[in-house]
């Protein structure tokens, strides 16, 4: 059974994780606004948009959709051990369909039918993973997902961390000075 301590902590990390998500699906990994209403389309075809997009079928972006929601399952199961199998896959339908929806709105990425099925698929993993762990370590799962857990966010956020700033300084094309602008006519060179 999870402690008091490991509870507070395990809903201090999922929250950091949510954080994290949100800023990667909506946000893209930036800080500027200026994508808000920049793109919009909706695709109602289980992997249609992948096969229209690439010309073939690339499954990079399905796994990735995977593999970035099973640490949501894994928190599900760890927050709320009593709650029946559907009540941990709604929240993660819901939240996926709510990302997406927000995407739409705010015409901020596809809305694509393959990332809610493929995000939920991945809590879904989570889920099953956690149960693995249950069935393997019992009584020190807790402990040992935790750790885990933690160990997790804190490369998460030094690897994001390191990509923001990366792109800050990534080397910029030279600017000119006024100085050395000279002009040829009506041109300026």
């Amino acid at each position: 059974m999870i402690t008091k301590k490991q509870y507070n902590i395990t809903t201090a990390l999922s929250a950091i994780y949510l954080l994290a998500v949100i800023w990667i699906i909506l946000f893209k990994m930036g800080f500027s606004l200026h994508s808000i209403g920049s793109h919009r389309s909706i695709n109602l075809i289980p992997f249609g948009a992948m096969a229209q997009r690439n010309g073939s079928d690339n499954f990079n972006e399905v796994i990735n959709n995977i593999i970035i929601f099973m640490p949501f399952g894994i928190y599900l199961c760890m927050l709320k051990q009593e709650w029946s199998f559907i009540k941990k896959v709604a929240p993660l339908f819901l939240t996926s369909l709510a990302l997406e929806f927000f995407q739409y709105i705010f015409a901020i990425g596809a809305t694509d039918i393959t990332d809610l099925l493929a995000n939920t698929l991945g809590g879904i993993i989570g889920i099953g993973i956690f149960t693995i762990f249950m069935i393997i370590f019992r009584d020190t799962t807790y402990k040992i997902v935790l750790f885990l857990a933690l160990l997790a966010t804190v490369v998460m956020v030094v690897f994001l961390s390191f990509l923001l700033w990366a792109n800050n300084n990534r080397q910029s094309p030279p600017r000119i000075a006024a100085s050395q602008k000279t002009t040829c006519g009506s041109f300026e060179i």
